[in-house]
């Protein structure tokens, strides 16, 4: 998977990114499952703590109500009740019932009715006023009918505040036997008063306070969800969801709160406050991890490329402004950088003095060719010379006898000139000498260059070698991930947090083999480049083998122009014995200036191929020069 933009980043950001997601990754799976445990920890301890909050309310309320019945049927089972529903003056129970009201603070009231709901007696006494007239109300009541049957309901206790005790009451109603088998002779209601259980469930709410569960509610429902009682700390969150534990009462035990669900409720955002905030504090720290190890990373991949950043720079000096002039910027180093750049500074250094010597053979080679252009120039005026003074001697043979003075110092001017023309021979060939001696030299240098460069090639075959056995590495790391993967999903449940890190593991390994394949391109480049200029080299020692092959050529020329120059000084000299033995005749005269005639024609042929392959070498040597003088060195 290639990432976007991501090959417009240099190789220094390249490392810092791929060393700064080594970092990362890792850190942020640990983070997560970290978070993950300790959200779920956080999340039972919440729950724990909401289980027993509402178990606690639970048993609170199933102790109150089972000693507050207790208290009830015990006070039904007064003597004073009974002789008071039996005897002719019921407010005689009216005392007994004021003292049990003043042991039970709990209670609002205490009213005693006979069968038909009538109420006789109460305490205080007002109550009894106050039920005077609801008669037909009572009877049909839930809690007095249950109390016919010998059980108590919950069935009393409204939502509303009661308009006989002005606040919500639990009516506690217990039958007042007579005889046995013997339908009861009355009902004693024990008004509790439902505020109570709001002071009771107080300090519960303050060590909610004391949590920063300021929603923190507990309420207390019927089975049908009617809410009897709630109290919180403050109101919920609009739309919020509370984490919500309901603990349901003992129906085991026979009591008025059969069948309640006792609820404790917290808001999320308060349950989860101090995990938000320890996360955060994990997050801020995890950042300026990251941000120190990103900032290292870049100055360590700033550190390692700084040496290939100078090469690279140093490399776009050379092919663009030819400037080998300048020193390598990179200090030697034991490590495969430092190698390079160590290799790459010795062939610079043999390039340097390559170029500078082949600048210098150069600039012999142009005036070596300069000079031999101009004896040759000079060389076609003497044969010029020659052939008309020919011309002049072959029309003036028939004046040989008269002439012969003149003919002799017009001899003894050839003489002179072919002497001059040995001379200049003998200097073209030990020029030509000069240039092979050159030539050869320069082919050393280039050849030793070629070397430097297989060497380089050789360096960048190693680091190619180096770059695989990474990429090998990060294949097997692949393979192991891959098998962790399978033992994760071998484990399980168990095994999820290790295959999340097996796939991280993976995902690195597949990016290594990116960077490696890479890195390997970019080896590939740097190869290609030094076939270049391997390439280049071969081509510049094969001219150089051509010149070489043509300033041979020339020196067989000039030496066989020297040969014939020679041979013209012979024959000038025939000419002088010639004429000094004018006795042999007109005919030799004619036949000594026809040969020296055909001679002097094929002097000047080879003149003119000597001419041609001097001006042959001046363009090569230019060439070759304008080619040396474009490096600075």
């Amino acid at each position: 998977m290639t990432l976007p933009l991501l090959g417009t980043l240099k190789l220094r950001g390249r490392l810092t990114l791929y060393t700064t997601l080594l970092y990362v990754v890792p850190l942020a799976a640990l983070g997560w499952l970290q978070f993950m445990d300790s959200r779920e920890r956080v999340r039972l301890q919440v729950q724990d703590t909401l289980s027993l909050e509402a178990s606690g309310l639970r048993d609170l309320v199933e102790a109150m109500l089972a000693e507050r019945e207790a208290n009830v049927r015990t006070w039904a089972e007064d003597p004073s009740l009974r002789a008071a529903l039996q005897g002719p003056t019921p407010a005689v129970a009216a005392p007994e019932l004021a003292a049990m009201l003043r042991h039970a603070s709990t209670f609002s009231g205490l009213v005693l009715f006979n069968p038909e709901g009538q109420a006789i007696a109460a305490s205080p006494p007002g109550l009894l006023h106050a039920y005077s007239d609801q008669q037909d109300e009572v009877s049909e009541s839930p809690w007095f009918r249950a109390a016919h049957e010998g059980r108590m309901t919950d069935k009393g206790l409204s939502p509303q505040a009661s308009s006989i005790f002005r606040k919500r009451v639990l009516p506690l109603a217990a039958p007042v036997a007579g005889a046995p088998d013997a339908p009861p002779l009355g009902v004693l209601m024990a008004a509790y008063d439902w505020e109570h259980l709001a002071r009771v469930v107080a300090p519960t709410l303050e060590r909610a306070r004391q949590r920063s569960h300021l929603s923190f509610a507990l309420s207390v429902r019927r089975a049908d969800g009617t809410s009897l009682f709630e109290a919180r700390g403050a109101p919920p969150r609009p739309g919020a969801q509370p984490l919500t534990v309901v603990m349901e009462n003992d129906r085991r035990i026979r009591d008025v709160g059969d069948g309640w669900r006792f609820v404790a409720q917290v808001d999320p955002e308060e349950a989860y406050a101090d995990e938000f905030r320890t996360l955060l504090v994990n997050l801020s720290l995890t950042g300026l991890a990251v941000m120190v190890a990103a900032m290292g990373t870049f100055l360590v991949a700033r550190i390692v490329t700084r040496p290939l950043v100078a090469l690279s720079g140093m490399v776009g000096r050379v092919i663009h402004d030819r400037d080998l002039s300048q020193p390598l910027p990179v200090q030697a180093s034991n490590d495969e950088v430092g190698q390079l750049a160590g290799a790459f500074a010795l062939m610079l250094g043999h390039l340097r003095d390559t170029t500078a010597s082949l600048q210098n053979g150069m600039r012999v080679l142009n005036n070596t060719v300069s000079e031999l252009n101009q004896a040759s120039r000079h060389q076609e005026r003497n044969i010029a010379r020659q052939a008309a003074a020919l011309q002049e001697t072959q029309v003036t043979a028939q004046e040989i006898k008269q002439t012969s003075l003149l003919a002799a110092e017009k001899a003894d001017a050839v003489i002179s000139v072919a002497a001059r023309a040995e001379d200049v021979g003998r200097s073209g060939e030990a020029a030509i000498s000069s240039s092979l001696g050159g030539f050869e030299g320069l082919q050393e240098q280039v050849a030793q260059m070629a070397q430097s460069i297989a060497r380089l090639n050789e360096r960048t075959q190693q680091i190619g070698g180096i770059t695989q056995t990474v990429k090998d590495l990060a294949d097997q790391s692949n393979m192991l991930a891959l098998n962790a993967a399978i033992e994760a999903v071998r484990s399980g449940e168990h095994g999820k947090g290790f295959g999340v890190v097996a796939r991280e593991i993976r995902s690195l390994a597949d990016q290594s083999i990116q960077a490696t394949e890479r890195v390997r391109d970019i080896l590939g480049d740097i190869s290609q480049a030094i076939l270049s200029t391997a390439k280049m080299t071969e081509q510049g020692y094969t001219r150089m083998e051509e010149g070489l092959g043509q300033v041979r050529a020339s020196g067989e020329n000039l030496r066989e122009l020297s040969t014939i120059v020679h041979d013209n000084a012979a024959a000038v000299r025939q000419i002088a014995a010639a004429v000094s033995q004018q006795n042999a005749g007109i005919s030799q005269i004619f036949g000594a200036v026809t040969d020296l005639s055909t001679m002097m024609n094929e002097t000047v042929t080879s003149l003119q191929s000597t001419s041609n392959a001097a001006r042959t070498l001046q363009e090569v040597a230019e060439q070759m020069e304008h080619v040396a003088r474009s490096y600075r060195v």
